[in-house]
């Protein structure tokens, strides 16, 4: 049972979603609130749930702002009815970005990303799954772009920007490959296998001279200080 709580000043909105919420099988509705500080306290109260809807524009705290000062926040899906908060929503590590108006699948859609989450969907083993969908947004210059993960050969550092590299584009984005890293922790194919680059285990071919060999003749260095590692893990694949 997943137990979550809607914060959001849009009346019609929260109603919905109090709605979406009955519908849905194995989600528990704890606290339905209609502004920032109302549900920063309710959080700070020790009143724990699963998953947030969150409205982004309220008054006196916004919900970006409440995400930021919460330690531990829990899962986060952004209900809003702007779309130029994106990429600052996904700095945050939300699960899921919802503009308003939207259907019950959608909603639908969302719950289930975050039913996938390694922290809802741990198998007995304690190994983590992958998300169902491995679609994210990024932000190359003023466009913000839909990247599969399961497509990326690798991830190359640039000073303060990262080059993603698929078969088909290469994407310029401006982040570190540390923070990238951390976002890409519940896909288990993701390695890193040197200070400037992660790998997507899934498209290697063959490797050589501690050099992974991908698909489409692209070529990664395995650093000294992973192989032991890296290796290891091969072996148990």
């Amino acid at each position: 049972m997943l137990t979550c709580a809607i914060i959001d000043d849009d009346e019609i909105n929260r109603l919905t979603l109090e709605h979406y919420v009955s519908l849905t099988p194995g989600l528990e509705l704890k606290a339905s609130l209609a502004d920032g500080i109302a549900g920063l306290d309710y959080l700070r109260e020790g009143h724990a749930v699963d998953l947030l809807f969150l409205d982004i524009e309220m008054p006196h705290l916004n919900g970006l702002e409440l995400l930021r000062l919460l330690q531990d926040p829990p899962a986060v899906v952004i209900t809003t009815a702007r779309h130029d908060f994106a990429v600052d929503a996904f700095e945050l590590q939300v699960t899921d970005y919802l503009v308003k108006p939207f259907e019950y699948g959608r909603f639908s859609q969302a719950v289930e990303r975050v039913r996938q989450h390694p922290r809802h969907s741990a198998a007995a083993s304690g190994a983590p799954d992958a998300p169902a969908n491995a679609d994210v947004f990024v932000k190359v210059n003023s466009r913000m772009v839909r990247i599969n993960f399961d497509d990326v050969l690798y991830v190359e550092a640039l000073s303060d920007y990262v080059n993603i590299v698929t078969a088909q584009h290469k994407y310029i984005v401006y982040t570190t490959l540390k923070a990238l890293e951390a976002r890409l922790a519940v896909f288990p194919n993701f390695v890193r296998v040197h200070r400037s680059y992660l790998l997507n285990t899934q498209h290697i071919e063959s490797i050589e001279d501690n050099t992974a060999n991908l698909k489409g003749g692209h070529y990664v260095p395995i650093g000294k200080s992973y192989q032991d590692g890296f290796f290891k893990g091969l072996s148990k694949m």
